[in-house]
């Protein structure tokens, strides 16, 4: 069976998503402010970073430091829950514009992982949140959502 990786496309097709997605969150009242000072890199970390949970090659650990660079991240922007919320409806939406599979299998991975990790990106945002410095970098596959215990 293929991976989420192999089904949406592999690197080339995360990378058109998050380039169409941060496009639109520039534009977004909701979500420019946050990430107002990203780097022009950051698409394509955080392609690499789905690619890797979605079953792709370790590219994110290996070039940017997998768990706890991501949990770096997030730490201290303090995120709403409407910013968090609309972060996950501008990616469902960058998604179709990209031409990623539209099947209601991948869809519904692919949205329960956007649910899923922007909720911990969320938890982990806020003052005095203490997540777990080290974690594996989840894997997500068609239908399960790995806990982890810290």
């Amino acid at each position: 069976m293929k991976t989420l990786y192999e089904w949406a496309g592999g690197a080339e097709a995360l990378d058109r998503l998050t380039e169409v997605f941060y496009r639109h969150v520039h534009q977004d009242p909701v979500l420019a402010p946050v990430f107002a000072t990203m780097s022009p890199d950051h698409p394509h970390h955080v392609a690499l970073w789905l690619g890797e949970v979605f079953g792709g090659p370790a590219a994110y650990t290996a070039s940017n430091g997998g768990y706890p660079a991501m949990l770096s991240h997030h730490l201290g922007l303090s995120i709403t829950p409407q910013q968090r919320a609309r972060w996950v409806g501008l990616i469902s939406e960058a998604a179709d514009e990209a031409g990623l599979p539209s099947d209601p299998e991948f869809r519904s991975a692919f949205v329960a992982y956007v649910e899923w990790g922007s909720r911990i990106g969320m938890e982990n945002s806020q003052p005095g949140a203490t997540p777990p410095p080290r974690a594996p970098v989840p894997r997500w596959g068609w239908g399960e959502a790995p806990p982890y215990e810290g």
